[in-house]
């Protein structure tokens, strides 16, 4: 009935679904099954009833196929039967066989498992083998570590520990003892550090103490070198016919032999010139540069460097308080710092970034500030020009042997002009002891000459020149006395010693020229001059040694120009340059001559003083003694024989000095009589004095000095001449008369001296029993004196309400 109600499409769809399912895997078959629910409504009842039709269709066959084959079956089973007969037989002996194999099997077993057990530790040792190989490098890096260590071969040491780290540890570090060595390496370069930075302070120390020997060396191949140099120079000079402004007192004979002495000297000393890294051991610096740089803590060690070298810097600045008193005492100060400034180029050129120019630069100024103001302060305390300059000589080999090194040093030449300026004031305090010592040593008196030999000796060493004096026979005397050719020599070598200061100060001849004059300047016009007034003062100094002075500074005024000359052949600067400095000598004893002829004035005063203070008058005597004084004739006697002495001197000196002396006299016997402790005056001691004044007029009219016109030096004692005719003539009448004219007989007769001094005559008038006698016998003149007396009085006031 279901058969016949299905739709003709339905069947073949069933079919079609139940073949899909019987060729399908069984995981698709969902999707199958599932178009079944999909299809027509009771699509499924139908399904169901297709498959239970295909069931039976299909069971149908499965019996077809086994009584097919059923007794094939039951043939295999009877036969089946038979083998197991057989089957159990053959078990027992497989059994058998194989018991019989499991106890031949047993020793094998155990041998295997020995060859086993075997292989095991094979592979074991290959493995222990391996590691140890891969390990053994690290341990004889460590190894030669350890070694390096133990030979303070610390920068090799830093190596090893940079490759124990990047190549080494790598590799083994799972072990344990990796592990421990990683952890020790941080140690071991804190060791380095520690015992690098402790022989740096080895090596700092070491150049402290040993900075003077270095300095020393130093500053002795410089001097070398320069002595070199300028021995080099020399002998081309000579070669070649130059000459040489320094010293040429040294003859050409004694310029070969120091060439040569010169020469053998450096060849002598060639071979065992040193240098810094001879007398110092670097290997610390560097070391320990290499040691900070591979830790990367250079910049540390760097400050840590120039920080002790600052402070070392500062110590070997610090002068000792004695320095000024010995030249070793510079010569320590300035090896030690040579020594110092070496060691810090070296380091400079050897090194990168230790130390840098900056550095040295910065450091060398402050040094150089220091050493000046040092060298300012102990050279104030130098009073030897021979310690100053030695000191000079010193700070020119210390200032070349710095710029060898490329410190600039301009700042020391600079110094080197004060101290010139204190060498030259120690030389004039030299020179004036040296010149004191000369004048004291001085005869005053003119040089004799006995032989021509002795004649040539004295003007080899002094110009005079007179052609007169040559022409005279032997025995003669030269006008000047010992201390002039004395004088001119010390110039010479006061030039000489300026000279020396001047040298190797990298000046030119100008230069040179002009601070040779310059100091020969102050020789003459400070030094020489002041003991020539000093001289000159001294009590024990005469006329007759005051005129040989003067005589003297003619001569030594004239030698002048060969002083300028002398300067010129050394510089080889010519006097007629634009610049060039003139000597001053000329002003210098032109100054001292004046001063010597002011003191001839006054010492030749003080004697006619002492003279005039022996004269012992009776102001009182009634008649004179018909002769001059005793004292006055004493008096001219001396005066003539000083003025003979004056013939040597120049003309207008001679004749002012007699001028003075006459003034002087005329003035000393005027005051004698107006002396006010002088009460009275006779007219017999009036006449005596007129005696004394005509010897006077008579010496002044002798002409003690040639060269006065007519009366001129009789004029001097005019004044006393017109006062004693008025008293002795008594003419009033025509002095009274003739007051205030030119054409007067009496006009150099002052009315208060007039007065002055027949108040006096008039006191002894007054006392004298003869003028007594004579006032009652003569009235009339008595009353004239009187008379005289008023008008005078009258002039007198006259005279005082003018002025």
């Amino acid at each position: 009935m279901a058969e016949i109600g299905e739709g003709p499409g339905t069947v073949p769809e069933h079919e079609r679904i139940l073949q899909e399912i019987q060729s399908t895997d069984t995981a698709c078959v969902g999707p199958t099954l599932r178009s079944v629910y999909d299809d027509q409504p009771n699509a499924h009842k139908k399904f169901m009833e297709k498959l239970d039709a295909c069931i039976r269709n299909h069971d149908k066959e499965i019996e077809k196929m086994c009584n097919f084959h059923h007794q094939g079956f039951v043939d295999a089973i009877t036969e089946l039967l038979k083998v197991r007969t057989d089957a159990e037989k053959l078990k027992v002996q497989v059994t058998d066989t194989n018991r019989r194999f499991q106890d031949a099997g047993k020793e094998v077993i155990v041998q295997t498992e020995d060859i086993i057990r075997c292989r095991i530790q094979q592979r074991n040792i290959t493995t222990v083998v391996e590691k140890l190989q891969l390990c053994l490098p690290v341990l004889e890096m460590y190894s030669k570590l350890k070694e390096q260590m133990s030979t303070k071969r610390y920068y090799s040491a830093l190596k090893t520990m940079e490759q124990l780290e990047n190549v080494y540890f790598p590799r083994v570090s799972q072990y344990r003892f990796c592990q421990l060595m990683i952890e020790n390496l941080p140690k071991l370069r804190e060791d380095i550090k520690e015992i690098s930075m402790s022989d740096l302070k080895d090596f700092l120390e070491s150049i402290r103490k040993h900075s003077d020997k270095i300095g020393e060396t130093a500053m002795k191949q410089a001097q070398q070198q320069k002595i070199f140099t300028v021995t080099l120079q020399k002998q081309n000079n000579v070669k070649f016919g130059k000459t040489m402004y320094i010293n040429d007192r040294i003859p050409e004979e004694r310029n070969e032999i120091v060439l040569k002495h010169a020469f053998e000297e450096e060849d002598e000393n060639e071979e065992e010139v040193l240098t810094v890294q001879d007398l110092v051991d670097f290997s610390p610096v560097y070391q320990c540069l290499h040691i900070y740089s591979v830790l990367g803590d250079e910049e540390t060690f760097e400050n840590y460097y120039r920080k002790q070298r600052k402070k070392q810097a500062r110590l070997v600045l610090q002068p000792q308080s004695n320095m000024h008193e010995t030249v070793d005492g510079y010569r320590r100060y300035f090896t030690q710092i040579v020594g110092f400034f070496v060691v810090e180029d070296h380091i400079l050129h050897v090194t990168q970034g230790l130390v840098t120019r900056a550095y040295t630069d910065e450091l060398w100024n402050m040094a150089l500030s220091k050493i000046i103001a040092v060298l300012r302060a102990h050279s104030s305390y130098c009073t030897d020009p021979d310690l100053v300059l030695e000191l000079k000589n010193l700070i020119v080999i210390f200032a070349d042997t710095l710029q060898g090194y490329g410190f600039p040093v301009n700042r020391l030449f600079d110094l080197l002009f004060e101290i010139r300026d204190q060498y030259n004031e120690t030389l004039l305090k030299k020179w004036a002891g040296v010149f004191r010592d000369i004048f004291e040593e001085d005869n005053y008196s003119p040089i004799p000459v006995v032989s021509e030999e002795e004649y040539k000796a004295i003007i080899s060493k002094f110009p005079f020149q007179d052609p007169d004096l040559e022409k005279q026979p032997f025995p003669k005397k030269l006008p000047m006395s010992q201390s002039v050719p004395h004088i001119y020599i010390q110039v010479k070598e006061f030039i000489y010693a300026s000279l020396k200061f001047s040298e190797s100060l990298h000046r030119s001849s100008t230069e040179i020229d002009d601070m040779l004059r310059k100091s020969t300047n102050l020789l003459l016009t400070r030094t020489l001059s002041s003991c020539l007034l000093n001289l000159i003062k001294k009590p024990h100094i005469g006329l007759t040694e005051l005129v040989q002075i003067i005589i003297n500074t003619t001569h030594l005024e004239q030698a002048c120009k060969y002083l300028e000359d002398f300067i010129t052949n050394i510089t080889n600067i010519s006097q007629e340059t634009v610049h060039t400095t003139r000597l001053y000598g000329l002003s210098t004893f032109k100054d001292a001559r004046h001063a010597a002829e002011g003191e001839i004035y006054t010492k030749l005063n003080q004697k006619i003083d002492e003279f005039v203070q022996l004269a012992d008058y009776d102001w009182t005597m009634s008649e004179p003694d018909g002769r001059a004084s005793g004292y006055l004739m004493d008096l001219i006697n001396f005066l003539r024989s000083i003025f003979q002495v004056f013939t040597h001197l120049p003309g207008k000196v001679a004749q002012t000095a007699c001028m003075s002396a006459c003034q002087h006299l005329s003035t000393s016997l005027m005051q004698m009589l107006l002396d006010s402790e002088l009460k009275q005056i006779s007219m017999g001691a009036v006449q005596q004095f007129n005696l004394d004044v005509i010897q006077c007029e008579l010496f002044a009219s002798s002409e003690p000095v040639p060269g006065f016109q007519g009366d001129t030096l009789q004029l001097a004692f005019i004044d006393l001449r017109q006062l004693l005719d008025l008293f002795m003539v008594w003419d009033w009448s025509t002095y009274l008369a003739d007051y205030g004219q030119p054409a007067s007989k009496y006009l150099r007769v002052n009315p208060n001296t007039a007065l002055t001094l027949l108040e006096k005559m008039k006191d002894t008038s007054k006392k004298n029993n003869i003028f007594a006698q004579f006032r009652k016998n003569d009235r009339d003149k008595q009353k004239l004196i009187e008379t005289v007396v008023k008008q005078l009085k009258s002039l007198v006031n006259g005279m005082s309400q003018h002025t």
